[in-house]
């Protein structure tokens, strides 16, 4: 496109080229097309989308509504007719026949023989112009698939391995700043451009000088963590004991009796409520099914004094032996304690939090909670597992000592950025993680890092030979991210304004193995047509996948900021055991510490590893490049009405808002996304104005208040077995314990705000439309 720039550019030395504010509004705000330029550009008229990505882009799929399906308009007139010249133009014009008929030979031959050379002179010609000319039926569409192949073929697992080995190698440092080196070292030898580090200082709650130990009153017995006697330490297991903590708990002992409050839901606290004095006592709590931040706080509000978490080894597949297993996890919902929704910058206000909870909370392994209770460790019988479950009739009163000490650290980000051509200012974010704390980030940061590292290899070997996407594509290898995705949450807050209008979508690449049987998609709703034809074709080339069904559920990572604060679209990709997703939700937010040859161990030819490069990065490609944005309004809507299906109360008016936002949203694909279908759509202010609704689609759904550990992107459930609002059920809950139903009447209200706001939104998009062409005409 044919841009003229009014401001001159000032930056400042140590400033992004592309991250400026001032920068943004020279790219963003300042720039104004020459419309005669664009309309004269070569090959305009070119583009043209693949017929098979046209239905999947355009058409959505109704889940159990009974609604008929969209058909997008293919025609290219209607609101964009052209003029065309007059196919009788050139017989008006025609010389009439002469009324003499006599007639010289000589002058018809010569007629003739002029008419004779003027023929093979036009095939000529048009012979020629058809080799030069691109073929009409030749699209930009499969010219785009034909160019991200080539790009990803060159993709490969071995190469993916070595950069994995060489990674591990360094994990053992303390200090991040080693491996944030080495990652723009890599970065800038495959020849990525900008790459700077952005660094943070933040509070950090780290173990203290000695492990914390849970103790038996009753006999005088004292264990570690892991269920190991203090008296019989062993020195190789005393780091994992350490780090055997909840990062951001209250410090300090407590002598109490254990209470079984099982997965410490709104029923189970209700129950064991009506039967003892919970205050100031001790939770024995499963992880799972609810988010733990969730759950501590009605352990907290409940009057509890302190917590042993623990997961049930019936929760886990049964490959998995985790009896005897430590593992960390962080009370922190996001971002630097200290500096609560601003930046960690210099001269910033620091408060004072080294604790986030009034809990004590100590994480436990199974086998230690298996001789709290008396109960055998292998509780297996005839295949079938009992849970672990301490006796109502029992008392256990155990003392408990947690050590924490907090401290400011540093916390780098590596962030290298590689420039669109006719959009540099909209950003494709692509985030994975570096290793931050010993040994609790679980080896998954090297398959992640491995994983960007590869793509970023591809993607600049296509970049020295010319060619560039249309937007610019942003790589990030977050730090901080098991105290609480600190480093993304510090970068997106100090970047805050920029990214809410300029970031378009988010693709994760956070713990890329989990598992190695079944692959696991999670996608924004407008982004889940998207993804799900990627697993389609990645299933069509493997064994045929057990399910491909693409969800929008709460995930763990450093998306986290980009989902809740900027309603960004966000996908990712991931293999994982089928049997822990059958198994509770949330089990994933226990880092335990895994080792390198774990990872090995699930794919040791790097094959999943190969297969999540080349699926993230054909779908950055083509968000990255398509000349619209490959979105899909009308899934949003979908999405929202099937979100309220269900016996759930006093939803009667969001149902009707609901329909309203549907009708809406089957305007507006079936209307303005032609440019989508067709390239003589695409007059270069519209596209512009097209994309810029797209992308901000789902910020309508950002609320304000959730409770801990919900997202507030609505948008997104639970998990995946439930389809309802997570704030709506968790109001209901709530409510049935209280006299008034306020709070299901505010979650309530909060829901339908929302999807007022974005029917408005879809219906202001529609007259603004309306409008440029009224004034075109």
């Amino acid at each position: 496109m044919a841009y003229q720039k009014v401001n001159a550019d000032q930056r400042g030395p140590g400033h992004s080229h592309y991250l400026d504010n001032d920068d943004l509004q020279a790219t963003a705000l300042d720039l104004e097309w020459d419309m005669e330029k664009e309309l004269e550009e070569p090959g305009f008229d070119q583009f043209q989308l693949d017929s098979t990505e046209n239905q999947n882009l355009e058409n959505s799929e109704t889940v159990d509504l009974s609604l008929d399906s969209i058909q997008p308009a293919t025609s290219p007139k209607g609101r964009f007719q052209r003029l065309q010249e007059e196919p009788d133009y050139a017989t008006r014009y025609t010389r009439s026949a002469p009324k003499n008929n006599h007639c010289n030979f000589c002058r018809l031959l010569k007629i003739l023989c002029m008419a004779i050379i003027l023929f093979i002179f036009g095939i000529l010609i048009g012979y020629y112009a058809h080799e030069n000319c691109p073929s009409n039926a030749t699209s930009s569409g499969t010219i785009d698939l034909q160019l991200y192949q080539e790009i990803l073929k060159t993709i490969q697992a071995e190469d993916i391995k070595k950069s994995f080995r060489n990674l591990v190698q360094l994990y053992k440092s303390e200090d991040d700043m080693e491996i944030s080196k080495e990652i723009k070292t890599q970065w800038t030898s495959l020849g990525l451009e900008d790459i700077q580090f952005v660094n943070y200082s933040v509070l950090l709650n780290l173990p203290g000088p000695f492990p914390s130990s849970v103790t038996l009153s009753s006999s005088g017995q004292c264990f570690y963590p892991n269920g190991q006697p203090c008296s019989e330490a062993r020195k190789h297991s005393s780091q994992d004991l350490l780090y055997s903590y909840a990062a951001y708990s209250a410090k300090g002992t407590l002598e109490a009796e254990v209470i079984d409050v099982s997965y410490g839901n709104a029923d189970d606290l209700k129950r064991i409520k009506k039967m003892k004095n919970v205050t100031n006592q001790i939770a024995l709590l499963k992880l799972g099914k609810l988010p733990l931040l969730y759950k501590l706080s009605l352990l907290e509000k409940a009057g509890f004094g302190g917590v042993l978490l623990y997961i049930d080894p019936c929760d886990l597949p049964k490959t998995a032996n985790l009896s005897y297993d430590t593992f960390m996890v962080s009370l922190n919902p996001g971002g630097d304690p200290s500096t609560p929704g601003y930046p960690s910058i210099n001269g910033s206000f620091r408060e004072n939090r080294s604790n986030l909870t009034s809990l004590l909370v100590q994480p436990i392994s199974a086998s230690l909670v298996a001789k709290l209770i008396s109960s055998p460790n292998d509780r297996t019988e005839n295949g079938v597992c009992s849970p672990l479950e301490l006796p109502n009739n029992e008392e256990r009163i155990i003392n408990m000592q947690v050590q924490t000490v907090t401290k400011f650290k540093t916390v780098t980000n590596v962030v290298g950025y590689l420039k669109g051509l006719t959009s540099p200012d909209r950003y494709i974010i692509v985030g994975s993680h570096h290793h931050t704390a010993y040994s609790y980030s679980r080896q998954e940061w090297a398959s992640s890092t491995a994983i960007i590292t590869a793509f970023i290899r591809s993607l600049m070997l296509r970049v020295k030979r010319g060619w560039r996407p249309n937007r610019s594509i942003v790589f990030c290898s977050w730090g901080g991210t098991a105290f609480g995705n600190i480093g993304s949450y510090e970068w997106g807050e100090d970047f805050k304004k920029v990214l809410q209008k300029n970031v378009v979508a988010y693709v994760s690449l956070h713990s890329p193995i989990r598992g190695n049987l079944s692959l696991y998609s999670v996608a924004s709703p407008s982004l889940q047509q998207l993804v799900a034809e990627k697993n389609n074709f990645n299933c069509s080339r493997r064994t045929p996948c057990p399910d491909t069904n693409v969800s929008s559920v709460q995930i763990q990572g450093d998306a986290n900021y980009f989902i809740n604060h900027l309603g960004v679209p966000t996908l990712q990709f991931a293999y994982e055991d089928i049997k822990v997703l059958q198994g509770p939700s949330f089990l994933s937010e226990a880092l335990f510490p895994n080792h390198a040859t774990k990872i090995e161990e699930m794919d040791p030819f790097f094959s999943l590893h190969e297969t999540i490069t080349k699926l993230s990065g054909e779908v950055i490609l083509q968000i990255a490049n398509e000349p619209v944005l490959p979105f899909n309004a009308l899934d949003i809507a979908i999405e929202v009405q099937n979100s309220l299906k269900g016996n759930q109360p006093n939803t009667h008016q969001l149902l009707a808002q609901a329909t309203r936002l549907r009708d809406s949203a089957e305007l507006f694909q079936s209307d303005e996304m032609r440019p989508a279908n067709d390239p003589k759509e695409r007059v270069p202010v519209r596209v512009r104005m097209l994309n810029d609704i797209l992308q901000d689609m789902e910020k309508s759904f950002l609320v304000q208040q959730v409770p801990p550990g919900f997202y507030r992107n609505i948008l997104y459930h639970l998990d995946e077995k439930t389809s309802q609002f997570s704030i709506l059920l968790e109001a209901w809950e709530h409510s049935k314990s209280l006299a008034s139903n306020e709070t299901l009447q505010e979650a309530v209200s909060e829901v339908l705000h929302s999807i007022n706001s974005a029917q408005v939104y879809f219906k202001t998009g529609l007259d603004v439309f309306e409008s440029v062409l009224v004034g075109k005409n």
